[in-house]
């Protein structure tokens, strides 16, 4: 045979004898490592299925939400409040129950019972009731409340109770983070999160004319209920009041409003403290800076409070500032829109200095400005609660350093009366001063309340009106 053939037959053989083989692998070798990795794919599954579904394993694995939201939400549930308040009808009798009620949240800001909420929440209320996260109930009392920022502060006998700390409003950021807690729809303790759409916010929500609207808004959903509760961070501090909602149909539709925790802190402070918000003003009158007067000043937006009027014997009348001027800033802090100016003036008492920023003629100047009150002093007032007063229906509150220097004589002013009330009755108005009491001179507040309290019967008051001459008296009847 010679050399090729014998090659070839080599070849051949050997094309032969791997055929064999591999059909032999294919047929013995593979089918049991496809049936070994096929019974491996189903235990693998079945693990995985059992271990997921096992309680254990929900135990040890939290959902994929942030960790600070659950503990935010954890600590500020303790401390926000159901608030009830109850309210006369017209002809019924308290003690028989004839009562209405709304409901709302609240706040609480001390360990020994003070507790923040918004004014409409217990407007016109005869008795106000608190119920605790832990179920336990209080009758509260009104430690006082400021219509221009709808806030109000209550007051109930117990210690050692759970609260929030006031954090940074002027730190927020649009886009953050925040949760809303309270009450809506009587659903005790609900939290809801959302983020900051936007700062500054004025809805034209308060009837006052010169309410302080300046709200942090958020999409965090807040319903009928939720009034007077919270707005915290992640951190789980309380950085807003929650206020109001943007609807057509009376429900949430992705616009809520609170009141920023920097202003609400200085005016439940003052409440605390004196009875009254200590409001430290300006003496002007302003508008919005329009496109056509940046245009014409070469303002580089349209940013800024246009001053239209400033008041005789104010505070911006001693600083020096004129009709025409724009103001761009307050202690540095931007004021582009009414509702920023107004927050950071609101935030200030009589006597206060703020440095303000502005515009004159095409340049910028910086002035300092010492607040005072609306009767332009720098005097703080203090407002009388008294039950003896509260009982009788009205307020007062001494005369300051100013208005006595303009008087002939003294007394006290009544700062506000209450509805259906004995003094109401008689048609007192807010703004008498009232000057003798059954004949006696009245020369402060305390001499009145002590009086009122060690006498009943008839009760005749003399005094005035500001703008209005003569004498006017009122009688009423006080009863034990």
């Amino acid at each position: 045979m010679n050399t090729s053939k014998l090659l070839l037959l080599v070849t051949c053989t050997s094309l032969i004898t791997a055929t064999i083989i591999v059909s032999a692998y294919h047929m013995l070798v593979q089918p049991q490592q496809i049936i070994y990795e096929t019974q491996l794919i189903k235990a693998t599954q079945t693990a995985e299925r059992e271990i997921n579904l096992s309680p254990r394993f929900q135990q040890l694995y939290a959902s994929a939400t942030p960790t600070n939201f659950i503990s935010a939400a954890k600590n500020s549930k303790e401390a926000v409040v159901f608030i009830r308040s109850l309210t006369k009808l017209e002809g019924g009798n308290i003690l028989n129950r004839d009562l209405s009620s709304s409901t709302g949240s609240g706040v609480i800001i001390s360990r020994d019972g003070y507790i923040v909420t918004n004014h409409h929440v217990i407007k016109d209320a005869d008795i106000v009731e608190v119920t605790l996260n832990n179920k336990k109930e209080f009758i509260a009392q009104v430690v006082g409340y400021d219509k221009q920022t709808d806030m109000a502060v209550l007051k109930i006998e117990v210690d050692q109770l759970p609260y929030l700390l006031f954090g940074n409003s002027d730190s927020l950021q649009v886009g953050e983070w925040v949760i809303a807690v309270g009450n809506p729809f009587r659903l005790q303790s609900t939290v809801t999160a959302g983020i900051v759409s936007a700062k500054g916010r004025n809805i034209d929500v308060f009837e006052d004319r010169s309410g302080i609207e300046s709200f942090i808004q958020t999409d965090a959903a807040v319903n009928l209920g939720n009034s007077g509760g919270a707005l915290i961070n992640t951190r789980g501090e309380l950085i807003g009041i929650n206020t109001a909602i943007m609807t057509l149909s009376g429900r949430y539709e992705g616009f809520s409003f609170a009141v920023p925790s920097n202003l609400a802190r200085k005016v439940v402070s003052d409440l605390m403290e004196y009875g009254v918000v200590q409001r430290g003003w300006m003496g002007i009158e302003i508008a919005s800076v329009t496109n056509q007067m940046a245009e014409e000043r070469g303002l580089p937006s349209v940013a800024g409070v246009f001053i239209t009027l400033v008041n005789k014997g104010s505070a911006a009348y001693d600083a020096g500032l004129l009709g025409g001027d724009i103001i761009l800033s307050v202690d540095n802090v931007n004021t582009n829109t009414l509702s920023q100016f107004m927050e950071q003036i609101g935030r200030h008492r009589p006597g206060d200095i703020i440095t303000v920023s502005y515009i004159r003629k095409g340049f910028i100047n910086t002035v300092k400005v010492t607040l005072k009150n609306s009767l332009n002093s720098t005097d703080f007032v203090a407002v009388r609660k008294d039950k003896v007063l509260l009982d009788l229906g009205f307020e007062l509150r001494d005369l300051s350093s100013s208005e006595l220097s303009k008087n002939t004589t003294d007394g006290v002013m009544v700062v506000s009366v209450y509805q259906n009330s004995t003094v109401g009755k008689a048609n007192i108005q807010p703004g008498y001063v009232i000057t003798h009491i059954n004949n006696i001179k009245i020369t402060d507040t305390r001499k009145l309340v002590e009086y009122l309290s060690n006498h009943s019967g008839e009760i005749i008051l003399e005094g005035y009106y500001k703008n209005y001459p003569g004498l006017f008296p009122y009688m009423f009847r006080k009863d034990n």
